[in-house]
């Protein structure tokens, strides 16, 4: 075991440095690595294909609520910029441009992507000429770019992958419904594919996205007390499509603006997982995504180790052709210790150990990554018992990361109130505030704290505004954000 202590050892303790912490975890696990270009990161086999096991997930939700896939150019004119003044202030920092190509001078500069609401909206305006055209349900899955000042593997890149879905319809109901009905899909995903609660409610004003009438967000606590938008869905009314001229001629013989929706999720789902499950020995993936449920580890002395490998191999093709992603790690030039300690590490859910005495006795040793816990599983009807222990690990999950923030979930009155939770122990922090821009810029500035959301079922309704004292106009989450 000292082989493997020693692996542990090299994360740093989250109590000791929660920042350091998630560095170390991200290296160890081998999902990622630094590139040449500032904010820009490598994502390695195993980080790559949980955000594979993401695509999946959300991917099928997609298809189940019809939409359809396409892809668009990852070169945006700059003129199309300047026809929806909002979105173009908002992300007009953030824009990378291209301005020479084939050894030449643009005429006109090309921005690398940032949303797609832009040439998404140009070809929208191609496509779409009848109400028999309508709804347009489409999802791309993309690299997008902004050039952040602060980056953080996974959580703020300057480069990131992400799904944007936009969506054209004939009313603003319609439309409306899209929006909710997307953010609730984010929400069923990632609470139960990634085991993270979550908190629906509505943006402020001044959290919106750039263009939008509406934003709706998921926010989700790390470990660290800090929030995480996991997800967002937007309302854009008809702004993209007066700036795009989409206009459909309806069924009452009238040319109409569509309405439009947007709504995304990036590999910042990948630093939530590793923030809300994680622990000091490294990764801990909930069961219904990770890429690899199951290690089976064989141990033993040189004598029974052909007998215990097959038996090993038999069992990892029983597990597999019941569903289950099972690998077998049957190498000998690293020990058992060694073993154990590293698949901790990498956050595999289930562990399940064959020796000599488990072939005995006709059962295998499941070890838990959630708890630790160790139980001798039966070899008759494995596959049906370890699915039924990962669904266990898949509920223990969730509840700890429910406990956790309900335990890190505060109240306050006023703006001190929220400034001691803020200096202290950190997390989310109910208060109520009248709806004055300025209100919200003074918790911003004077304890670094943003308005999370606004939720939909608050578990109480605050009176007053939290900084002047008015009547409340909202019930709001306030939270340090990543």
């Amino acid at each position: 075991m000292a082989e493997g202590q020693a692996v542990v050892k090299e994360i740093t303790p989250q109590s000791e440095d929660f920042s350091r912490w998630y560095l170390d975890v991200i290296r160890k696990a081998d999902l990622m690595d630094y590139s040449p270009v500032r904010g820009c990161i490598v994502f390695k086999p195993d980080g790559y294909e949980l955000w594979e096991a993401c695509q999946a997930g959300l991917d099928r939700r997609f298809k189940e609520t019809g939409h359809r896939n396409a892809y668009f150019p990852t070169l945006i004119p700059e003129s199309f910029f300047q026809r929806e003044k909002e979105h173009v202030e908002g992300f007009n920092p953030e824009l990378p441009w291209v301005t020479e190509a084939g050894g030449e001078k643009l005429e006109e500069r090309l921005g690398l992507r940032p949303t797609s609401e832009t040439i998404i909206g140009f070809m929208y305006s191609k496509w779409i000429q009848s109400y028999r055209d309508l709804p347009v349900l489409i999802n791309q899955w993309a690299n997008v770019f902004r050039w952040e000042k602060r980056t953080l593997p996974f959580l703020r890149t300057t480069e990131f992958l992400w799904q944007e879905g936009h969506t054209a319809h004939a009313t603003e109901e319609e439309a409306r419904e899209e929006t909710l009905r997307m953010l609730e899909v984010y929400r069923d995903f990632v609470e139960n594919d990634l085991a993270i609660p979550v908190i629906k409610g509505q943006k402020t004003p001044s959290e919106r996205f750039a263009g939008a009438v509406d934003t709706y967000s998921i926010e989700a606590m790390m470990k660290d007390g800090k929030a995480v938008q996991a997800g967002t869905s937007h309302y854009l009314g008809t702004k993209f499509a007066e700036g795009f001229d989409i206009k459909f001629l309806d069924r009452d013989n009238q040319l109409k603006y569509v309405h439009t929706t947007s709504w995304g999720a990036s590999t910042r789902l990948l630093g939530c997982i590793i923030m809300v499950h994680g622990d000091d020995r490294g990764l801990a993936l909930p069961p219904r995504i990770a890429p690899t449920q199951v290690i089976l580890i064989p141990i033993g002395p040189a004598k029974v180790r052909d007998q215990v490998v097959g038996r090993a191999r038999e069992i990892l093709a029983a597990l597999r052709a019941a569903g289950v992603r099972a690998r077998l790690d049957d190498r000998e030039e690293y020990t058992p210790g060694w073993k154990f300690n590293e698949y901790e590490m990498r956050g595999i859910p289930l562990r399940l150990e064959l020796g000599p005495r488990d072939l005995a006795q006709g059962v295998v040793t499941a070890v838990r990554r959630d708890t630790g816990e160790k139980q001798a599983l039966p070899q008759e009807g494995l596959p049906q018992r370890v699915q039924a222990l990962l669904d266990e690990i898949q509920v223990n999950m969730f509840r700890k990361a429910l406990a956790f923030r309900e335990a890190h979930s505060h109240r306050a009155e006023t703006l001190a109130d929220l400034a001691r939770v803020m200096e202290g122990e950190g997390g989310f922090v109910l208060a109520g505030w009248c709806g004055d821009d300025a209100c919200e810029r003074r918790v911003k500035e004077e304890t670094k704290a943003t308005a999370r959301n606004i939720p939909f079922d608050p578990p109480e309704r605050m009176k007053r505004c939290l900084v002047c004292g008015k009547e409340a106009a909202h019930t709001v989450w306030f939270a340090r954000a990543y």
